[in-house]
């Protein structure tokens, strides 16, 4: 195998392939990034069993072959020759990459040795505005479960009907999201791995165009130009929405975005360190106070709010009001509780399409 690109496309297309590459294994093969160079171009390809991306650049192929690099190493060099033409070959020694007047040695294993990716899929499609999907996956993603006790938490359930509804939750908080679906070839759901649908959102622009997602045999294919995503889905029983989020409430206010926020983060600067980084709210008449004490000190904070039914003091993690808060798109939003030590909501006032909902913290001192 022997090809010239440019440094910085290089560059650029191992960074994004590399975050494929397995970090933790006992197999060196699943390090590595295969390269593979035909007359279309040259395929960097990574995987570590679940995802899996695949990047095709040009290059001037003089010598048609593939090899596999450690994706780390070859990452962290070829950031270094952004600025220079690379000309890459084979050889006894492994892969040999010359620029300007110096030529350095990688080790390299053999193509052979790294597994096989399947790149047909297609039995079901959706197709989605990249603006409606990355909007889905910002507003929910957040709230996966981040431990492995329950694996299927670490993804996010989407609902491929009407429209696509998407779901994450940690078993502190939920996420719940909407968004209108262009077309689609059957209605079905799936758990996507929440470390997938962040790649998927990388790969997607602010622009109208359109994506189509594929799925087929507990397996998940997004592609745009010159970069597919694949990942495995997490197969099992997700949490029902229906039996958590409540829908009735004894105390509704509406307040403005912006000042809960930076109340809630000066309560969280001072919490710092806090294993629940409490703040308690108190509602009472027109005005929202928010209090927070630790041993750096405490904040008395008022927000003004209009208030439908009874007083409340209630008491949660700041970090999961504030992820909710930054998430809501306007900047007036509303919050219902069913009472102190009940699950609450949040939505934006007017577009409800999308819902957050946090389970308070009880038995408070």
């Amino acid at each position: 195998m022997k090809f010239v690109c440019d440094g910085l496309t290089l560059s650029e297309a191992v960074t994004k392939v590399s975050k494929a590459c397995a970090v933790r294994t006992t197999a060196p093969i699943m390090e590595c990034i295969k390269l593979t160079a035909t007359l279309g171009g040259l395929s960097l390809l990574a995987t570590d069993g679940e995802l899996s991306i695949r990047k095709t650049i040009n290059a001037e192929v003089l010598e048609e072959g593939e090899t596999c690099v450690p994706g780390k190493l070859f990452a962290d060099f070829t950031s270094k020759l952004s600025d220079e033409e690379i000309c890459l070959a084979t050889g006894e020694r492994g892969v040999e990459l010359r620029y300007r007047d110096s030529v350095s040695y990688m080790q390299a294993l053999p193509a052979e040795e790294f597994p096989r990716i399947d790149l047909e899929i297609g039995e079901d499609s959706f197709v989605m505005k990249q603006t409606a999907l990355k909007r889905i996956i910002a507003e929910t993603v957040f709230c996966c479960a981040q431990d492995d006790s329950r694996p299927v938490l670490k993804g996010c359930l989407m609902d491929f009907g009407s429209e696509l509804e998407a779901v994450a939750l940690d078993g502190y908080r939920l996420a719940l999201s909407k968004a209108e679906i262009v077309a689609k070839s059957s209605p079905k759901s799936i758990i996507c791995p929440a470390r997938t649908l962040g790649e998927i959102s990388r790969m997607l622009t602010e622009e109208e165009e359109e994506i189509t997602l594929f799925t087929q045999g507990g397996m998940l294919l997004a592609s745009s130009d010159d970069l597919t995503v694949v990942s495995r889905l997490y197969q099992g029983d997700f949490i029902k929405k229906e039996n958590v989020i409540p829908t009735k409430f004894s105390t509704v206010v509406t307040l403005p975005k912006a000042a809960l926020t930076v109340s809630a983060e000066r309560a969280a600067i001072i919490n710092r360190g806090d294993k629940n980084n409490l703040v308690t709210l108190n509602i009472a008449g027109g005005e929202m106070r928010i209090t927070a004490v630790s041993d750096n000190g405490n904040v008395n904070e008022v927000v003004p709010c209009s208030l439908e039914g009874m007083d409340l003091t209630i008491s949660l993690n700041a970090k999961f009001l504030l992820d909710a808060l930054r998430a809501l798109s306007e900047d007036t939003v509303t919050i219902s509780f069913g009472g102190a030590i009940s699950p609450f909501i949040l939505q934006n006032a007017g577009d409800k399409h999308s819902l957050y909902l946090i389970l308070p913290v009880r038995n408070v001192a």
